[in-house]
């Protein structure tokens, strides 16, 4: 090996390395995986704030109807998506699987189901708008449908990926529990 003092030590050509102690493979994938499911936290964050501020400012009625539409049923419930986000934050500095699997459940009570309820609520508005060209809610002047549906296809992206990676993650962390009980 290579010192400050001098040149390297003879008999080392650089190829000892072989022997040296490696990071556990589950604890590389838990510290990737943990970094890929805060990335989609944050992308979730968005969605949230945007659909909270729609809700706050229709309600309180800062702005005219025309500009931002009064939000749709599925808002409401989806607006408690953010209690897997925490739960899920939550659960990473002590690797608690507790949290984890609360936050992956919780995933699909508060973000998927409100997610496939709003589909089914817009559907008709977006059958009528595709067949006879008709809005009557707008949002900065676009459909409201179309922009609502926008947002559901990103937000089933991100919570799908989100619930992909926990159950991955867990996975990671289950392995290395299981590993520990048998030493």
């Amino acid at each position: 090996m290579a010192s400050r003092a001098g040149p390297r030590a003879t008999g080392t050509d650089g190829s000892d390395f072989r022997h040296r102690e490696k990071v556990a493979s589950h604890y590389q994938m838990s510290v990737t995986l943990k970094s890929e499911i805060k990335k989609l936290i944050i992308a979730h964050l968005v969605i949230w704030t945007l659909l909270t501020l729609q809700v706050i400012v229709s309600h309180l009625k800062l702005v005219s109807h025309d500009l931002i539409a009064m939000p749709y049923q599925w808002e409401y419930p989806y607006l408690l998506s953010i209690i897997p986000s925490i739960f899920g934050f939550v659960s990473f500095p002590r690797n608690n699987i507790s949290y984890l699997v609360l936050s992956m459940i919780s995933a699909g009570l508060f973000s998927i189901a409100p997610i496939i309820y709003g589909s089914m609520e817009m559907f008709p508005m977006a059958q009528q708008l595709y067949r006879h060209g008709k809005a009557y809610r707008f949002i900065f002047g676009f459909s409201a449908v179309s922009v609502m549906y926008l947002v559901l296809v990103i937000a089933v992206q991100v919570h799908g990926w989100q619930i992909y990676y926990s159950k991955k993650l867990l996975d990671s962390w289950f392995t290395s529990t299981q590993e520990k009980k048998k030493k």
